[in-house]
């Protein structure tokens, strides 16, 4: 049973369409990835200069285009769910991008075979 020439090279398409869009969105993980990263850095730096700071130090907070004083404790529990919830998403973003090596790589294998069978 042979496919035609017409009928591969639509398969052929569709498996490169579905290649080059896995490609583009592990990018686009990647990159939110890395600025998952930064603000983890960004909240360890914060943390690491509340803790050198005595208990009694005022601490400040940017609201808009005013800053609120807030003890210690509230700025250091807020730095805490911050930190989970990066932690969450980015787990949530390393199982995108496993997903995505997989889709393309799937898809190069698949190109591959085709293109061995047809050539």
């Amino acid at each position: 049973m042979s496919i035609s020439n017409q009928a591969l090279q639509k398969v052929l398409q569709e498996i490169e369409t579905q290649a080059i869009l896995s490609q583009q969105q592990l990018a686009v993980v990647k990159t939110q990835m890395t600025a998952k990263q930064r603000e983890t850095r960004v909240i360890q730096l914060t943390e690491a200069e509340l803790n050198s700071l005595p208990a009694s130090t005022k601490v400040y907070e940017g609201v808009g285009k005013m800053f609120v004083q807030e003890s210690i404790t509230t700025v250091k529990k807020r730095l805490e769910t911050e930190k989970s919830t990066i932690e969450e998403e980015v787990k949530g973003l390393k199982k995108r991008q496993n997903y995505l090596e997989t889709t393309f790589t799937n898809a190069s294998q698949h190109m591959d075979k085709i293109l061995n069978r047809s050539g």
